[in-house]
């Protein structure tokens, strides 16, 4: 009998190489041929034992699939992310192969631009030494007033999805957005910039919210952290790598921008150690993306992509 979309015979070989909760390692041992492999050591193992098994690999964009995985997996047909990111596949030994390649695009834009949005009030108004400074007793009137976040100006690095819906929360603020990409995006009214020094220069607070990737690798430096200013606030949601840490550890520490918010940093999992004694910045671990809907419309949308790709409908949201 011919298959249908609905008679798959049998399960398809499914690698994970990413966290999943147990109800969603569940959900795809259900639908799946499931092996679950979330550590290095288990991913090395399980591409090693039973590489030539696999036929799709759900990942996020940190984690990525590199060239000689992909090499070790001749049956592969399908790389998914979680989330928008992927700069970690190499997209062009997949795509060498014919391999498709989707991501979640979409899934948690609220998450991120809520959370960037948090890290901008938190950083202008410097909460995390107010907060430190009532637990020791200071009260108000010794303690400098931070600045109002209402009415400056918002620089935004990388206007794409995010972007955008980051931009959307700060004109609650009463505040004019520019932004700097490669080009400017057509039908957007914001200001563009064609070059980032001249963005930073511009605003009063700079959100980074690109994607990582060698295009982007230290393009916050401290050129760009001085036409930021004394006065002025970087906020990064986007990909570690974007921003030279050490760079702006030095900027922190002198007083040549006046405070941050990080969501990312270049050694994630491990703390940033030039940055995490400055009192001038909050930091959070990768989480501006997770919240338990977003993370369930992530794990959806690899399932959409899951189910579009081998029943021949082909993906939802393809890279």
């Amino acid at each position: 009998m011919p298959m249908t979309e609905k008679t798959i015979p049998d399960k398809i070989p499914l690698l994970v190489i990413n966290p999943h909760p147990a109800e969603h390692q569940a959900v795809l041992a259900e639908r799946f041929d499931l092996c679950y492999a979330p550590t290095d050591g288990e991913r090395a193992a399980a591409i090693a034992a039973h590489g030539a098994r696999f036929r799709a690999v759900l990942t996020i964009g940190a984690l990525g699939l590199t060239a000689d995985e992909i090499a070790a997996m001749p049956a592969l047909e399908l790389i998914c992310c979680m989330g928008a990111g992927y700069e970690g596949v190499d997209l062009t030994a997949a795509r060498a192969r014919g391999i498709a390649v989707a991501n979640g695009q979409g899934t948690n834009d609220d998450c991120v631009a809520d959370h960037a949005f948090g890290l901008v009030i938190g950083a202008m108004r410097n909460l995390r030494r107010l907060d430190r400074l009532c637990r020791q007793g200071v009260w108000r009137l010794a303690i400098p007033q931070p600045p109002n976040v209402s009415g400056k100006r918002m620089g935004i690095l990388g206007l794409g999805t995010i972007g955008e819906k980051i931009a959307r929360r700060a004109a609650a603020f009463d505040m004019p957005v520019g932004y700097y990409n490669r080009s400017p995006k057509e039908g957007v009214s914001h200001r563009y910039f064609d070059s980032l020094q001249a963005l930073a220069q511009w605003c009063d607070v700079l959100v980074c919210a690109a994607p990582g990737g060698e295009a982007t690798r230290h393009i916050v430096h401290g050129p760009v952290l001085d036409a930021l200013g004394p006065q002025g606030f970087l906020v990064n949601i986007g990909r570690g790598s974007v921003v030279d840490t050490e760079a702006l550890a030095a900027a922190l520490r002198e007083g040549r921008i006046a405070g941050a918010g990080l969501d990312v940093y270049e050694s994630e999992p491990a703390r940033p150690e030039a940055l995490v004694e400055l009192d001038n910045l909050i930091l959070t671990p990768h989480m501006a993306g997770g919240s338990p809907e977003a993370t369930q419309a992530s794990f959806d949308r690899f399932l959409a992509n899951a189910d579009g790709h081998f029943s021949g409908r082909g993906l939802v949201s393809p890279v």
